[in-house]
């Protein structure tokens, strides 16, 4: 088979390094696909291997296996040279999935209003190819270049042993997910200028963690805020059920939209004005602290108001960690337990409660950091030394939805129903039974929060009361923000502050809380991760009017690796 397949290899690249380039035509212009480095230009009627499907195939043995460097090559070469010659059906022939490719081919083309392709792939890794892409986007007499790159892989289909494209929509255009397009025209949304609360300009190009917020709230606001629409290249993005959404069914706040997105603009619009409550100096802090860290995320509130004045991420042109993530929050969600076992009585700041270095409830047997363990110890003590097992032993005097409940009334979680101006994810405590349950009074089990839901339950505890985050007033848009249905009672809240700054000036949160003064908690935590060496760490604290929450991923502990990050805030915020 090796032989044939060499032959057959041999024949469909057609003698390629003597042969010349020959200029397909897509919209009335050529269209060509070149090699990269070292090598000569592919034909465009080259294909790969002897039949329509850009595959050869043994008539006796079905191939098997990853796909050779020469069907890599041979393969990815067939498709550029289809796509760039405007030959759509071949293209969408030379891919695993036909049907999904042909519509999104088509569309770069109708929709996008995308010509002259010229593709240019780049030094094989495997069976991934990556490539150049350079391309014209022509609008009612506006023209403009566009460049980017992007990647395709080649495998192997198991029913016959040919090698196609692994179609996925970021072939196209790396932005691109399941169910979105490229589309050229009127803009949908008007521009924006978003300025901080003094009147800075936000840009995403002073604070790079602020580039999807920007996105989203040009979303939101573009009209409201009273611009005027340009004619931009655009990703439209789908809908959860990977159809593409339009203004009357998407969700915006749903945590796992993303907004549109602009490429390129051909003509600009008029922006309108939208003030927000970021403060320029706290971003600048949190921007430059995130990017000293890998896949940190933070995030800081105004307790008297509710107010965010800073949100970064690591990975800035990625996922929305601080606003979106969904994350176990490990022992931070002791202070929503603390507060639950403080109103029923279960717990009282400097009364005994034990902290054994075992506990075993639902079957499953849990223990401490360490296998420590406090006799005769406190709940002051339990707190600020992050005992587990002195939680995870009250389980079995509370109900399944206790958890869920004082999340749900006091702290404004899980009812996905803020609105703080962009996407966020509220925060997530489902009912859960047996061990289950008690792993969620220790932040495990179906628990999920990000630095936003975090830095609410620190400023929740500092004010005594529950106050919806927000970055754009509701005045702008008349929209109500979420309420809880009851304050923390007065002596619970006091509890709770007292416990949370005995762990910074006893507990696990000294160092990153040192020298902060009398008028501030904290608390650290851990969370255990399948598949990860270490933990992710999280810190959360209050400081005066300002409350500040952080994950580092795979950071080990909360006060060494998030301690840190959150201490920065708090001083930057004076």
């Amino acid at each position: 088979m090796g032989k044939r397949r060499r032959a057959a290899e041999r024949k469909g690249v057609g003698g390629a390094r003597n042969m010349k380039v020959h200029p397909g035509v897509l919209g009335g212009a050529a269209a060509v696909v070149v090699v990269g480095v070292g090598a000569a230009a592919f034909a465009l009627s080259g294909g790969a291997g002897s039949d329509r499907d850009g595959s050869s195939v043994d008539e006796k043995q079905v191939a098997t296996g990853p796909p050779t460097a020469a069907e890599v090559r041979t393969t990815a070469r067939a498709f550029l040279t289809a796509w760039a010659k405007g030959d759509v059906a071949r293209a969408a022939a030379l891919t695993d999935d036909r049907a999904a490719a042909l519509t999104s081919l088509t569309s770069y083309r109708k929709d996008g209003h995308l010509t002259k392709p010229r593709l240019t792939p780049g030094r094989r890794a495997g069976a991934t190819v990556p490539f150049k892409a350079a391309a014209t986007v022509s609008y009612e007499g506006k023209t403009k270049p566009l460049s980017y790159a992007s990647e395709l892989t080649v495998v192997r289909r198991k029913s016959d042993g040919r090698t196609l494209v692994g179609w996925e929509p970021s072939v196209l255009h790396p932005e691109l997910k399941q169910g979105d397009r490229l589309v050229t025209g009127e803009a949908g949304d008007p521009p924006i200028k978003a300025v901080d609360r003094d009147g800075g300009a936000l840009t995403a190009a002073k604070y790079p963690s602020l580039g999807t917020v920007l996105d989203g709230l040009r979303e939101k606001y573009g009209k409201k805020a009273g611009g005027k629409a340009g004619v931009e290249l655009r990703v439209v993005r789908a809908d959860g059920d990977g159809k593409s959404k339009s203004a009357s069914t998407k969700k915006k706040d749903d945590a796992k939209a993303l907004p549109d997105k602009t490429l390129l603009t051909l003509s600009p619009g008029t922006p309108g004005t939208l003030k927000t409550t970021f403060s320029g100096a706290l971003q600048s802090a949190a921007e430059r602290e995130t990017a000293k860290r890998q896949r940190a995320s933070v995030v800081v509130v105004k307790p008297s108001t509710g107010e965010i004045l800073a949100a970064a991420n690591s990975n800035p042109g990625g996922f929305n960690t601080a606003f979106q993530g969904s994350i176990a929050p490990g022992s931070t969600m002791k202070v929503i337990t603390s507060s639950l076992l403080l109103e029923k009585k279960l717990a009282g700041v400097d009364k005994k409660h034990p902290c054994p270095k075992y506990v075993t409830y639902g079957g499953w047997k849990f223990q401490n950091d360490d296998k420590f363990e406090i006799k005769g110890g406190t709940f002051r003590a339990s707190f600020a030394r992050s005992c587990n097992t002195a939680f995870i032993s009250q389980a079995e005097k509370l109900e399944n939805d206790s958890l869920t409940k004082q999340a749900q009334e006091v702290f404004g979680l899980g009812r996905d129903n803020w609105s703080i101006g962009v996407s966020s994810f509220d925060g997530a405590v489902p009912v859960q039974s047996d061990a289950q349950m008690a792993a969620s009074l220790i932040g495990q089990g179906g628990v999920r929060m990000n630095p936003l839901n975090m830095a609410s339950v620190a400023a929740t505890v500092k004010s005594g009361r529950f106050r919806q985050p927000y970055l754009v007033s509701p005045d702008v848009d008349d929209r109500e923000l979420a309420t809880a249905s009851r304050n923390l009672p007065g002596s619970t809240a006091a509890s709770l502050r007292e416990l949370m700054h005995y762990t910074a000036v006893a507990g696990t949160a000294v160092e990153p809380m040192a020298g902060l003064g009398s008028d501030m908690g904290a608390k650290t935590g851990s969370a255990e991760v399948d598949g990860q060496k270490k933990p992710n760490g999280w810190f959360t604290a209050y400081r005066g009017d300002l409350a500040s929450a952080a994950v580092v991923q795979e950071g080990g502990h909360g006060g060494d690796s998030a301690g840190p990050l959150v201490r920065a805030m708090l001083l930057a915020g004076g």
